[in-house]
């Protein structure tokens, strides 16, 4: 199989003939092998009856229907299990993405040899309301993650196929693929301008709650990378650190009061009066708190079942 279409969708029936007619025109004049797969994300409107009569018509068309709504990331990451192509393109349903643009992308990751590419909808036709907090988005998540790409929530995107099958996407973190692909090990990421289409049917299904979502995903990612198969090496150093505070300052505190009483021979404030000394002690028991979360972390860690799961890519004589 040359090429896999993966189509996350929630109540979209309307625009999905649309979308697989064009779709047919262009893979076929591509002379590649491909199929498309339609993820039903728990659709209440009816798009699972026309997603059957699609499949029944055409061979290479291909269903897949969530229980209830679970979100786009969980329809990605099913769509990904189940591609089988060289080369996977993702895009949404709604007809703003271009299938035309899905021959240069193929060729980008099929010829310039990239691992991901991403699409930039550099004009968009969406309300400002939107478009704002995107490019505040996109800012903050060029900075934290260091992959410079403009339209990280774009949903035309081309994978290869050791991409996909490399990387688990959940909850919403479908806005990070590509920090998540960098990670893993994939670092030829670049991004094509594409078209943006207006909205033809239906409604837009993200509201601004998904900005301060993504601001938290993008925090959990970090940390998860980061700190995931060495949690002590975080709540250990931050442990310590607010333990010693807490030791240091209660240390002064009891030390300037014998000071006063056997070397200055004055009356000193009763310890347990003085501020400084719940401070103290608050930092002491946070940090015990956070040290013996570390050892808890490195248990859970020590009996998952992926704590030595790592992505080789070659072996030799082996």
């Amino acid at each position: 199989m040359d090429l896999s279409i993966v189509v996350p969708l929630f109540n979209e029936h309307e625009s999905l003939p649309h979308l697989l007619e064009r779709l047919h025109q262009v893979l076929g004049g591509m002379g590649v092998r491909y199929e498309v797969i339609l993820v039903d994300d728990g659709s209440t409107d009816g798009s699972w009856a026309v997603i059957e009569g699609l499949c029944a018509a055409d061979g290479r068309v291909k269903g897949i229907r969530f229980g209830r709504n679970y979100g786009k990331s969980p329809a990605l990451n099913e769509g990904f299990k189940a591609a089988q192509g060289a080369v996977v393109i993702t895009m949404d349903a709604d007809l703003q993405d271009d299938p035309d643009e899905v021959p240069e992308l193929y060729r980008m990751i099929r010829e310039q040899g990239f691992d991901l590419v991403s699409g930039w909808k550099k004009k968009r036709y969406d309300p400002l309301s939107k478009t704002l907090p995107t490019k505040l988005f996109n800012w903050t998540t060029r900075r934290v993650s260091g992959v410079m790409l403009h339209d990280f929530n774009c949903g035309l995107k081309a994978y290869r196929h050791e991409v996909v099958k490399s990387i688990e996407v959940y909850g919403e973190m479908h806005r990070y693929i590509p920090f998540i692909a960098k990670k893993e090990g994939f670092r030829k990421i670049g991004e094509k301008v594409v078209k943006h289409h207006p909205r033809k049917f239906g409604r837009t299904k993200f509201g601004f709650d998904r900005f301060i979502n993504g601001f938290l995903d993008l925090l959990t990612i970090t940390f998860v990378f980061r700190f995931g198969r060495k949690p002590m090496h975080f709540f250990g150093a931050v442990g310590t650190f607010m333990f010693m505070v807490g030791l240091l300052s209660a240390t002064w505190v009891v030390g300037e009061k014998l000071w006063h009483v056997y070397v200055l021979h004055q009356a000193a404030p009763r310890v347990s009066d003085q501020g400084l000394f719940f401070v103290a002690l608050t930092a002491m028991v946070i940090g015990v708190q956070l040290f013996t979360m570390g050892f808890v972390a490195e248990l859970v860690h020590r009996n998952a079942p992926e704590r030595n799961h790592y992505r080789v890519k070659d072996r030799i004589g082996v």
